[in-house]
């Protein structure tokens, strides 16, 4: 039997830096341009916001090397130890902000249980696209989404083998479904790009990275930060777990916003997708992975709460800007598209 056939994916190749929004992404991209030999100056981080574009970019730009690279940079900067250094000053700042900013505790069945609490008045871009979205705004909404769901299970992966057992037999469960079940084109990164397409926008990896503003990078670089870190471990699990539980009934959304917006068949098929498999993952996330992670590791237990709310924290400020700019006349991104 002959292997399927499939297109072959422009979001695989490599891309070229991208535009500087500050000092310190000025500063990384002008240092990734020399050799890792050239030593040249590594700026402080200091008190830059730890939520902004500058900074925001500047990570994004130092964790892309881990995933596909950029063209004409050389991979030795990779781990490059000066690098590193500064990529940690960055992450301390965010960290510090993040742990600010969410309640924290060890009630990880309530902080489950409260993810499928449905707001009296809801307020998220689904229900604001069926309700008054416009197709501008949906492909908006595509574009900004594109810089997750491009790398979608990728961040996860790099959990696999700080786990045992049942917690990571179904973990990789969890991840084979997002890798298409072993077939290519089924790939959910794969999907999306057909969602792009589909929609009339360029479907290469990370192309519209110069348009999209620090709240989604922020989720990003949330999850990257989370897979590099052994001792985030717990919270990479819960940020995953998050997105399983909320992901079903969120897509169930988005596919009604798709429907009266009259999107084409790929872009239903990516949410129609995850309707099916999240309400199965669900289960797997809280009983297999949550469960069987924290009866061996207890210790593990405030770590995957802080993984769900500060998930909850940057889906919200990502929410909060983009309704804000939509209900404002304004396009979500930094320009908006031609």
């Amino acid at each position: 039997m002959n292997p399927p056939t499939t297109t072959p994916m422009t979001s695989g190749r490599s891309i070229a830096l991208p535009q500087p929004r500050g000092e310190l992404s000025s500063a990384v991209t002008e240092i990734l341009r020399a050799a890792p030999s050239a030593q040249p100056h590594f700026p402080e981080v200091g008190a830059a916001d730890p939520y902004g574009d500058d900074l925001q970019l500047a990570l994004h730009t130092c964790y892309e090397l881990h995933y596909h690279g950029f063209e004409a940079v050389d991979p030795g900067w990779e781990w490059d130890p000066e690098l590193l250094r500064l990529r940690g000053s960055m992450e301390r700042l965010f960290r510090r902000a993040l742990h600010n900013d969410v309640k924290g505790g060890n009630d990880v069945t309530q902080a489950l249980a409260e993810l499928l609490i449905e707001p009296i008045e809801p307020n998220d871009v689904a229900h604001y696209l069926h309700d008054e979205g416009r197709w501008w705004q949906l492909r908006e909404y595509f574009v900004q989404r594109s810089i997750y769901h491009h790398k979608e299970g990728d961040p996860h992966a790099w959990v696999i083998p700080r786990l045992f057992g049942q917690e990571k037999a179904s973990l990789v469960a969890v991840e084979f479904d997002e890798f298409g079940g072993g077939r290519g084109e089924r790939l959910h990164a794969r999907l999306y790009a057909d969602l792009l397409a589909a929609a009339g926008l360029d479907d290469g990896y990370l192309h519209y990275v110069d348009l999209v503003p620090a709240p989604m990078l922020a989720l990003v670089n949330m999850m990257s930060l989370f897979g590099l870190h052994r001792d985030l471990r717990g919270a990479l699990v819960g940020q995953l777990a998050t997105a399983e539980i909320t992901s079903s009934p969120a897509s169930r959304r988005m596919v009604a916003a798709l429907d009266k917006l009259d999107a084409p068949p790929p872009c239903r098929l990516f949410y129609t997708e995850h309707v099916e498999a999240d309400a199965v993952h669900e289960q797997v996330m809280r009983n297999d992975v949550i469960g069987s992670l924290l009866a061996r590791e207890p210790a593990l237990t405030e770590s995957v709460v802080f993984g769900i709310q500060v998930t909850n924290l940057l889906e919200d400020r990502f929410t909060d800007h983009v309704l804000g700019s939509w209900r404002a006349g304004q396009s979500s991104l930094l320009k908006p598209l031609d």
